[in-house]
C-alpha cells in the first residue's frame, strides 16, 4: 500500500477555487426608457463593439433581442457613412 498525505479524499488545492459572483445582467436600453439608438452617435455604439470591430453577443452585453437588432442596425448604418470602422486593429 502506498501512503498519501491526503489520505482522506479530499481534493486540496494551493488556492481556493475562485467563485465568480455573476451579476444580473439586464438590458440598459429597457432600464433607462430608450426607444431609439441614434446610428449618428458612434461613441455610443463603440461600446457594443470589440477592439476589432466586431458586434459583441447578447450575453455579453445583457442586451434584450429587440434591442440587439437595432444596435446591429444602428453599427451596420453608422460603418455604411464612415463614422464607425468595419475593421480595424484596435478599435478602443
Amino acid at each position: 500500500m502506498s501512503t498519501h498525505s491526503n489520505a482522506s479524499g479530499n481534493i486540496r488545492f494551493l488556492n481556493p477555487p475562485a467563485v465568480e459572483v455573476n451579476k444580473k445582467k439586464y438590458c440598459r436600453f429597457k432600464k433607462m426608457g430608450i426607444k431609439y439608438i441614434d446610428y449618428k452617435d458612434a461613441t455610443f455604439l463603440t461600446k457594443f463593439v470589440n477592439e476589432q470591430g466586431k458586434l459583441l453577443p447578447r450575453r455579453l452585453t445583457g442586451t434584450s433581442l429587440k434591442f440587439q437588432r437595432k444596435v446591429g442596425q444602428a453599427v451596420k448604418r453608422a460603418r455604411h457613412l464612415s463614422l464607425m470602422p468595419y475593421v480595424t486593429d484596435l478599435l478602443k
